[in-house]
């Protein structure tokens, strides 16, 4: 098996987008740093961490296999799908080994995981195809903030604050079509249909912005010292499509500004427990 291919295949730079998710789920749901640690995160830590991402990515690959025959992100960045069996039996395999998460959390947390499953599979598959459905496909990317929500409902017991997971849902929103932008060209090229090619590039940034702020008004309608955090998104694509940058650039900068993001998320959560 090509372990190199797939390690390229489930896009290192993008771990911790499901990952992260899940640290930052646990944290606000636990009750004392020894939670942390306990058997349902670590399990759904390491799932979320490598296999889901061979998965969900898997998936998408292989049947976007002649669209990205026109994107250039598969010649540097990205691993093309081209028929390998390697491929296929990773995300079989991966995809059964995250059934096993269902059995090491408790019933609560199972429409999280399911949801997160169902949407892996309908963005990329047919018949449904999400992403060839302008505003579907934005709004099928919610499953990113499905394994945090997962993570918090398996440790809390119940599920997590509404005004959260609506916000996580329009903050993947915008990160899914703001990086759809580098893609318009091969998108249209390859007859795709997306909310950036549908809206255009100028529309698109108005888009995103648009769904920024309210991601970061639902957040804040929680905490509103969150708006600290979450208010950086608009305002950073706004500069972006003002500026020289271009965006096919600027998409590559978003694994730092997430990450810095989600540590400040996480760091917030553990002073809750020490204060």
């Amino acid at each position: 098996m090509d372990f190199r291919y797939l390690l390229t295949l489930s896009r290192p730079r993008f771990w911790l987008y499901l990952a992260g998710p899940v640290l930052v789920g646990a944290t606000y749901a636990a009750t004392g740093l020894s939670d942390l640690t306990s058997p349902v995160v670590l399990a759904l830590a390491a799932y979320f961490l490598v296999p889901a991402n061979v998965f969900l990515y898997g998936v998408n690959d292989v049947f976007d296999r002649d669209v990205d025959e026109h994107n250039p992100k598969k010649d540097e960045k990205e691993a093309r799908y081209r028929g390998s069996r390697d491929a296929l039996v990773a995300v079989a395999a991966t995809g059964v080994l995250g059934l096993g998460t269902f059995a090491v959390t408790p019933a609560v947390a199972w429409p999280w995981l399911a949801g997160f499953f169902a949407l892996a599979v309908g963005y990329s598959a047919p018949p449904v195809r999400f992403k060839t459905t302008p505003l579907l496909d934005s709004a099928s990317n919610g499953l990113y903030v499905l394994p945090g929500a997962a993570a918090y409902a398996a440790l809390a017991g119940h599920h997590p604050p509404l005004l959260a997971v609506v916000g996580g849902w329009l903050w993947t929103m915008g990160m899914h079509t703001f990086s759809a932008i580098p893609d318009i060209v091969p998108d249209r090229e390859a007859g795709i249909r997306t909310t950036a090619t549908w809206l255009g590039e100028p529309k698109t940034y108005a888009y995103c912005v648009a769904v920024w702020t309210l991601a970061a008004l639902a957040f804040a309608a929680l905490d509103l010292r969150l708006l600290a955090v979450f208010a950086i998104y608009p305002a950073f694509c706004a500069w972006v499509a003002r500026s020289a940058v271009s965006v096919e650039r600027a998409y590559w900068w978003f694994p730092y500004l997430n990450g810095l993001a989600g540590m400040t998320l996480t760091l917030a959560g553990l002073w809750r427990l020490y204060g």
